[in-house]
């Protein structure tokens, strides 16, 4: 079969005929009709800090797919949940099943998580094997909109952590996964959702997926628009999608007292906090977002998509076949792109 293979260490991705994966005793094995490129791609292509001191090459990259079931083992037959033929998608994090955070139902955070792509074989490829509880149907969902519950969870997951229903919502940094917040917090019941960002491209798509209010903090002074627009409160809810200082800063200015932020952006330096001043005597909740509750997150963003209460095709702006790897990577990294998509096969 045909798979992106990051071959050895260094920049890029090649495109090689590699073996079709075994499908376990526990596992389906998928054909691959859609994928999504993630910001960890690009990390992976340009073999950053981050990929060099994680991957292990060779391993077939990609994280965010849906396809069909080709072939079951004895036993993913046996739990009579999916049949063969079957549209599904997956969750990427492969747990372990037996530590406390396994145990406490808390999954998502297992100490020993294995992420497809990245610490085992990917989606970017014709084929993937993958354990039976991983994976979920789509029932009419496409497979396009499938391949991309991966990036739209981190979304539900960060906005759905506090009480939405009429309350005022900032989200910080409209990358893909942002977009996607403000179109979560939009089917929630947000009375009023406000984006930043400093990339026109991405408060177009934000407004697209239903912000009321998009601020570009290099022409506008966003604490001080959020103040006025909430009547000097401040928002009930920060989503902080952007990591860096600065938006950390903002997100405390901006929250009101007594109110959340939830911290999805990932840092790759330290944030200067005043504990006291911005989080103590302002009774404000922070909260960390790793990946999708297993299997809330899921449940929840099912419903809604089914619902048609939420549709991420506004954020979905490229796709690219397999052989155009480069291509994808390149949209992503020129800041032009929402959510770019691999179409792989049928």
């Amino acid at each position: 079969m045909r798979a992106l293979v990051k071959v050895s260490p260094g920049p890029g991705i090649v495109l090689r005929e590699v073996p079709v994966p075994a499908c376990g005793a526990s596992d389906v094995l998928i054909r691959v009709h859609h994928a999504g490129v993630c910001g960890t791609d690009v990390h992976i292509w340009e073999w950053d800090s981050w990929a060099s001191g994680r991957l292990k090459p060779p391993v077939t990259v990609g994280h965010e797919f849906a396809g069909q079931i080709t072939e079951m083992g004895s036993e993913a037959s046996a739990a009579g949940l999916i049949s063969v033929g079957d549209l599904v998608t997956a969750e990427g994090h492969v747990v372990c099943g037996h530590c406390l955070q396994c145990r406490l139902g808390d999954a998502h955070l297992c100490r020993r998580t294995q992420i497809i792509g990245v610490d085992r074989n990917g989606a970017f490829a014709d084929f993937i094997a993958m354990p039976v509880s991983n994976v979920m149907r789509l029932d009419g969902i496409p497979t396009e909109i499938g391949a991309v519950m991966d990036p739209m969870g981190n979304a539900v997951h960060t906005v759905l952590e506090g009480d939405v229903p009429g309350s005022t919502v900032f989200v910080l940094g409209c990358g893909p996964i942002g977009c996607f917040a403000v179109g979560v917090a939009r089917a929630a019941g947000a009375s009023l959702v406000i984006a930043s960002d400093y990339n026109p491209k991405r408060l177009h798509l934000a407004r697209a997926m239903g912000a009321h209010v998009t601020l570009n903090p290099g022409s506008e002074d966003v604490v001080a628009r959020i103040l006025e627009l909430t009547s000097g409160d401040g928002v009930d809810l920060v989503c902080e999608m952007s990591g860096h200082p600065n938006g950390h800063a903002q997100a405390l200015s901006a929250v009101r007292r007594g109110g959340r932020i939830n911290l999805l952006g990932t840092p790759n330096r330290t944030t200067e906090v005043d504990f006291a001043r911005d989080i103590i005597f302002k009774g404000v909740t922070l909260y960390g977002v790793t990946g999708r509750k297993m299997y809330q997150t899921w449940q929840q963003m099912q419903r809604f998509l089914r619902a048609g209460q939420l549709d991420p095709r506004p954020v979905i702006t490229h796709r690219f076949p397999l052989e155009r790897i480069a291509e994808a990577i390149q949209v992503i990294k020129d800041g032009q792109a929402g959510k770019v998509i691999l179409e792989v096969g049928a």
